[in-house]
């Protein structure tokens, strides 16, 4: 009888590994997103993280003949990663990611978990744009 009692933890161990392992490390997506830096911060109540929300404008809405702008709410990691970051404020930037099924407290709030930056550069149009006068 105790033969099977440790066989049975054994295998519930090896089960709930699996089930923490796919939860909260298994990597379900990889990519890159570009857009607007908006904002990038320190935050947290026990863990510290890297937080940050880039904006990607232009896309098409579902009401015809408007656009919508598109948020990417993203965590960070790395010290290199977010000085890189914390200078690009307002900057379009080019970001990869990995996204995880969901987040753990000391890798940050969000699924998405920036660990490089490809590229910073200026906005698209200078950041002016002439908004013509309403004439009624």
């Amino acid at each position: 009888m105790k033969k099977y009692v440790v066989i049975s933890l054994i295998f519930l161990a090896f089960i709930l590994a699996g089930v923490v392992y796919w939860r909260y490390y298994f990597v379900f997506s990889e990519g890159v997103k570009g857009g607007t830096l908006n904002y990038f911060e320190k935050k947290g109540y026990v863990f510290k993280t890297w937080e940050g929300r880039i904006v990607q404008e232009g896309f098409q809405s579902p009401t015809a003949g408007a656009l919508q702008s598109n948020e990417f709410r993203f965590s960070a990691i790395g010290d290199e990663v977010a000085l890189e970051l914390e200078r690009a404020g307002g900057k379009f930037v080019e970001l990869r990611y990995r996204e995880y099924l969901n987040p753990l407290p000391w890798r940050g709030a969000s699924s998405f978990i920036v660990f490089e930056v490809i590229e910073i550069g200026e906005r698209e149009g200078g950041g002016n744009r002439d908004i013509p006068a309403n004439r009624d």
